[in-house]
């Protein structure tokens, strides 16, 4: 599983012009499942994200979590998750990428509908994009701030 963490000031995400989700600030988290991902992977994998230092204190430093800051003000923070396939592309070979290592999607959108049920169950809030459809991501980056998390790298 791999998730693309954007620290937002706001997001939105729609579908055929019409805003199925946003947020005015938290995390745009694209997710990518892969062969042999499960909700347990997903847990650990999103526990990280929500933890993780990266908004700033008064002082100006990286040192607050989102679930830090969404205890405090649960209706300014939170997440908008949109699946995202392509971050299993393989680009080794030819000019076209290759999705085969994308899990199925009856799998992953199971697997993506559980984290988002995880974190809205943890108090933060979370909308989500449309599973399958095309969709268009719009965002503020702020800092700019944009990690990368892979199940492959958590312990």
């Amino acid at each position: 599983m791999r998730l693309l963490l954007q620290r937002v000031s706001q997001a939105s995400v729609s579908v055929d012009d019409e805003t199925v989700g946003e947020i005015t600030g938290g995390l745009l988290v694209l997710i990518g499942i892969t062969h042999g991902d499960t909700i347990e992977i997903g847990r650990r994998l999103l526990s990280k994200a929500l933890d993780l230092r990266i908004f700033e204190d008064d002082a100006g430093k990286m040192n607050r979590s989102l679930r830090e800051l969404a205890a405090g003000d649960p209706g300014a923070w939170g997440v908008l998750l949109v699946s995202q396939f392509t971050l299993y592309a393989d680009t080794r070979k030819g000019r076209r990428p290759s999705f085969t290592d994308a899990a199925a999607p009856d799998i992953a959108n199971v697997l993506i509908e559980s984290m988002a049920i995880e974190i809205r169950s943890s108090g933060i809030s979370c909308a989500t994009g449309r599973f399958g459809a095309h969709m268009r991501v719009s965002l503020v980056n702020d800092g700019p701030v944009t990690i990368l998390l892979d199940s492959a790298d958590i312990a």
